[in-house]
This record gives structure tokens, C-alpha cells and sequence, in this order.
């Protein structure tokens, strides 16, 4: 077996070198779901689609990613995260440098659709999550967060340049330059990724073998002994009120995130806003999402995951209500507090959705039962765009659907504190409190 005490000797702890990676990729890999967005408008004028039809690709992938996701958790748990997001790589470059060959719909829904938000949902939040709590554990909300805000820096740096490129070259010159940047800059990059301190003969958080790197390391977090005694499968999992609870409330946190993030740009542009600045705010979502989600990530290391994940579905709700008044009072003022409220509480959901399901179910067979869960969060992630377009179509505007997805967001919030990870086991901050009282 070969020796990895390389790893031990290295000047910074090799999981922040996994959170630098997973940051990186991150910031492609989002931003590469997240640029159909852009490409909507083009591709509507050009071939004169229903918007609830050239919606639905986007939904397609997601559906896909829903079947191959507790296959995918399995894989991660036999063989780690580098064989996936490897694939991810190589699906989403294939989609973006064939999307400019696209001349009928079902060509739009193999390519943009499936190849690229598959590949896509293969590298990002969900997939991410599946090994990074692996790493950490004191540090676990802030060491996510940090990853994941990868997104924000990717966001501001593409966005309005892929929205540039598709102002002066067109949509399709924007598809084969992201396509050729996600292979020559994730494929050699994702290499370096290992599933889990062990496999390089490390502990989580940097801990050194006879554990006396860090005093608050010896201090138990588990809050419910008997839970966390079980030895968690797939199979005893979902017989469990709290999968169901789980699978809810991020079925409808990713409907509500995803028919916004889909819709935005189209519903700015047809409100008045010019498409660059449209393009802009979908960038600075993200942006602002940077300080809110190592906040937010840091926070609920100290308060609780339900405080935290309660914030950024409150950030939906207050999305969707100044969305609604843009419409009749398009000022730049609330434009900006919509943005705030989505990337700044809103995307801090992201900092805590791994750490969630890991604190219930902890175990070796965690990446099952998180990818079977993950299926009803890339469930939700397909109804909101597509519904959200079918709703428009039907009735001719954005209202009735941004209320449908303020009540997903509600009723996520809710289902997060009845699942109640708290009671499982305590995070970091809680877990000292209760240490000194003891």
C-alpha cells in the first residue's frame, strides 16, 4: 500500500487543499448550469420556442440527475468524488461544444439540458457535499461554505463576460469557450481529490494521531446516543420520519432556488431592465452569496443548522415578494435588495445542506443515503423552472408561480426544524456550551 505521509507533511492541512479544488470547481461548474440562464433569450428569438418548452431542458437534466443520484452516492461511497466529477467534466464539456450545432428543441434538451446540467449536478452542491463533511468537523459549516462560495467568484467573473461574448459573437461562441475552459481547468484540477482524511492517513481537521492537536476536539457533540449508535443504511434510513422530512423540505428549497435562478434574467428584461444588467444581477446574486455563505456557514457552526437553513429560505421569499414589486415599481434600489436577499440568505442554504443530512445519519454508508435524498432535491430543482414556465404560459405572468415558491419555501423551513438535527447531534458551538455546563 502506498504511503501517503507526504499529505502529514505538507505546510496547511490537505483538506483545505480538497476545499480549494472543490471551490474552483465549483465556480465553473455552477456557473456552466447556471449560464442557461443567459443563453434563454437568444435561443427563444432565434427559434421562437414556448418558454415552458425551452425551460423544460434545463428540468431535463435535473430529472436525469435524479435517477443516476443514489447510484451516484454509492459510487462516492466505494470509489470517492474524483471518478464522478471526472464524468461531470467530460459531460458538460461534450454538451457545451455541441450546443452550437443545435437547430431543433430536442437537440437543446440533449445538450444544455441533459449532457450539461447532468454534468453539471455531477461537480456541484449536491455531489460536493457527499465528501467534503468527510474532512471536517469542528470547522464543518465554514469549510463548506467556503467551498461553495466558489460559485459566487465564478459567477461574477463569467457571467457578464459569457453575457458579453454572447452580445458580440453570439450564444454559440459563448458555448464552445466555457466548454474548452471547464476541460482544460477541471479535468487535471478534480485529480488531486480524495474522499476522506484516511485514505491519506490524516484526521479531520488536521488532528494529529494522539488527538491533542486542538483541546475542543476531545468534546462529544452526539445528543441522542441511541441514534447515533445505529449503524445507518439506506434500507433503516427511509423508514425513518426524518429522511422524509428531509427529502421535503430540499425538494422544495431547490423548486424555489431554481425557478428563480432560470426565470430571472428573461422576467428582468421584459420588466424594462437591459440584458446586461440583467446579466449583471444574475452575476452579483452570486456574488453577494460569497460573504453571506461563510457568514452563514461559520454561523450555524456555533447556533444550529435549523437557524441557519430557516435564513436562507427566508431570503427566497423576500426574493420572490421584491421580484413581484420590480413589476410595478422597476427601481434599481429594490433590484439590488433582491439580489441581496437571494445570494446574501438565500444561497446560504448551500452551507448547511450536507452538514444536515451527515449529523443525522453519519456513518460509512452516508453518501447512499444522502444521494437517495438528493433525488428529491434534483426533483425540485426540475419542477421549478418547468412549472414555473408552464405557469406563465397559462397565465401570462410570473405572479402566481413566485407565490408557489415562496410557499415551497415556508413549508422547507418548517420540515428542516421538525427533522431537527439538533437532536442528533450538537454542532461545534453547542457542544462546548454543553461541555462547560456539565
Amino acid at each position: 500500500m502506498p504511503s501517503h505521509r507526504w499529505a502529514a507533511r505538507l505546510p496547511v492541512y490537505y483538506g483545505w487543499v480538497i476545499v480549494g479544488v472543490a471551490f474552483v470547481t465549483m465556480a465553473f461548474g455552477v456557473t456552466a448550469r447556471t449560464s442557461f440562464s443567459l443563453l434563454l433569450p437568444p435561443l427563444l428569438n432565434e427559434f421562437g420556442w414556448d418558454r415552458a418548452d425551452a425551460a423544460g431542458a434545463f428540468s431535463a437534466g435535473f430529472l436525469l440527475s435524479a435517477a443516476v443520484s443514489p447510484l451516484v452516492g454509492r459510487v462516492m461511497d466505494r470509489h470517492g468524488p474524483r471518478i464522478i466529477i471526472e464524468c461531470g467534466v467530460g459531460l458538460i464539456t461534450i454538451g457545451l461544444l455541441c450546443a452550437p450545432m443545435i437547430t431543433a428543441l430536442w437537440q437543446l434538451y440533449v445538450t444544455l439540458g441533459v449532457l450539461v446540467g447532468l454534468g453539471s449536478n455531477l461537480m456541484s452542491f449536491s455531489v460536493q457535499s457527499l465528501y467534503l463533511p468527510n474532512w471536517f468537523v469542528r470547522r464543518r459549516g465554514l469549510a463548506i461554505s467556503i467551498a461553495f462560495s466558489g460559485v459566487g467568484v465564478g459567477a461574477i467573473i463569467l457571467l457578464p463576460w459569457l453575457q458579453t461574448i454572447i452580445i458580440r459573437s453570439g450564444w454559440r461562441t459563448s458555448c464552445w469557450v466555457l466548454g474548452v475552459m471547464v476541460l482544460g481547468v477541471l479535468g487535471p484540477l478534480n485529480l488531486l481529490l480524495r474522499r476522506r482524511p484516511a485514505d491519506l492517513d490524516l484526521l479531520p481537521d488536521g488532528m494529529r494521531q494522539d488527538g491533542t492537536s486542538d483541546r475542543h476536539q476531545a468534546v462529544s457533540n452526539i445528543a441522542d446516543p441511541a441514534w447515533a449508535a445505529i449503524d445507518w443504511r439506506l434500507r433503516n434510513a427511509i423508514r425513518t420520519a426524518r429522511f422524509w422530512w428531509i427529502s421535503l423540505a430540499y425538494f422544495c428549497a431547490l423548486f424555489s432556488w431554481y425557478a428563480v435562478q432560470v426565470h430571472q434574467t428573461k422576467y428582468l428584461m421584459e420588466i424594462g431592465f437591459p440584458p446586461i444588467e440583467a446579466a449583471w444581477a444574475l452575476g452579483l446574486v452570486s456574488v453577494v452569496a460569497i460573504p453571506g455563505q461563510i457568514a452563514f456557514g461559520a454561523l450555524s457552526d456555533r447556533i444550529g443548522r435549523e437557524w441557519v437553513w430557516a435564513a436562507g429560505c427566508l431570503g427566497f421569499v423576500l426574493t420572490y415578494v421584491l421580484l413581484i414589486a420590480l413589476s410595478r415599481v422597476p427601481a434599481p434600489s429594490l433590484l439590488y435588495a433582491m439580489v441581496l436577499a437571494q445570494g446574501f440568505l438565500g444561497y446560504a442554504l448551500t452551507s448547511v445542506m450536507g452538514a444536515i443530512v451527515v449529523e443525522i445519519y453519519e456513518g460509512p454508508h452516508f453518501g447512499s443515503i444522502f444521494g437517495a435524498i438528493n433525488v428529491a432535491s434534483v426533483c425540485g430543482g426540475a419542477a421549478g423552472p418547468w412549472m414555473t414556465g408552464v405557469i406563465h404560459d397559462a397565465t401570462g405572468g410570473y405572479g402566481p408561480a413566485f407565490l408557489l415558491a415562496m410557499g415551497c419555501s415556508v413549508v422547507s423551513a418548517v420540515a428542516v426544524w421538525i427533522a431537527a438535527p439538533r437532536k442528533v447531534r450538537l454542532v461545534p458551538g453547542r457542544a462546548y456550551a454543553a461541555a462547560r455546563r456539565a
